[in-house]
């Protein structure tokens, strides 16, 4: 079983970009359960909505993944309405940028709150829900700044590495068992998370403004593509999803070549990785 008319799906950060067109693939999927979430009300709403087009029965619950208790609630609350998990997508993500000296300890905190130990909370909250299945799926969103660390970036990056980290660790665990785990790699992906990215406190004008416009450049894909891709994924039973060309040539690049990566991505990209020097 992958994905069928019985399975029932919990989605984070459903507001908007990957999350939300993740959301409405499911349900195209026609899945008995889909349970959504986001820190937002105004874009889960919205996703509510667009929902309704589908017939797939919906729980929507405003939740911040960096708070353990929402966590420990939302998996109450769909053990109750749909009395079990077959696939957990914790997909709530955030952005930064800056360089270590222009960050403050707690931007770097509130990025590994949402971003890391979100993904912790959703998986160890609700892996013993999913180990009741005959078979399960666990899908973690990490980054290709999970295989590569460009300046400006080291928050975001320490975020993504864990994810990575804590998802393969995982997935070797649970090896053999009934909870399939994925890591998902997106590249450069068309949502608001460049725009709506945090500035470290000490960030200055000019990166201020850089931050958004590099970030924008390097979206090479759309949600819905990255939404299809990690469909795909799912029912191939992939353990890391590639999101996109330019996740691909980055994964390739890095393995190829450890220790200048950076140097040749930069180039690739006309300069656009080193402008944070």
């Amino acid at each position: 079983m992958s994905l069928s008319n019985k399975s029932v799906a919990v989605v984070t950060g459903v507001g908007s970009g990957i999350g939300r067109c993740l959301a409405m693939r499911l349900a195209k999927e026609n899945i008995a359960g889909l349970a959504i979430s986001d820190v937002n009300p105004d874009g889960l709403n919205e996703t509510v909505e667009m929902l309704k087009d589908f017939d797939v029965e919906v729980l929507a619950s405003i939740v911040d993944v960096s708070e353990r208790e929402d966590i420990e609630k939302l998996a109450d609350k769909v053990a109750q309405k749909f009395g079990r998990v077959t696939h957990l997508v914790n997909n709530a993500g955030v952005g930064m940028v800056g360089r270590v000296e222009e960050l403050s300890i707690e931007d770097i905190e509130w990025m590994m709150s949402i971003n890391f130990w979100g993904t912790v909370y959703g998986t160890k909250i609700f892996l013993p829900i999913l180990r009741k299945e005959k078979l399960a799926h666990i899908v973690n969103i990490s980054s290709v700044f999970g295989f590569i660390a460009p300046p400006g970036q080291a928050a975001y990056c320490a975020s993504k590495f864990a994810v990575r980290g804590f998802t393969e660790s995982l997935r070797h665990e649970l090896d053999g068992s009934n909870v399939l785990v994925s890591c998902v790699h997106p590249g450069g992906i068309k949502t608001n998370i460049a725009k709506n990215s945090r500035q470290g406190q000490n960030a200055s004008d000019e990166d201020k403004a850089l931050a958004p416009v590099m970030l924008d450049a390097l979206a090479k894909s759309t949600a819905e593509q990255a939404a299809e891709a990690i469909i795909k994924g799912i029912k191939a039973r992939n353990p890391r999803i590639l999101i996109g060309y330019d996740a691909r040539q980055i994964s390739a690049v890095q393995r190829l070549f450890p220790k200048r990566y950076f140097r040749i991505m930069d180039r690739l990209t006309g300069g656009m990785l080193s402008k944070f020097r």
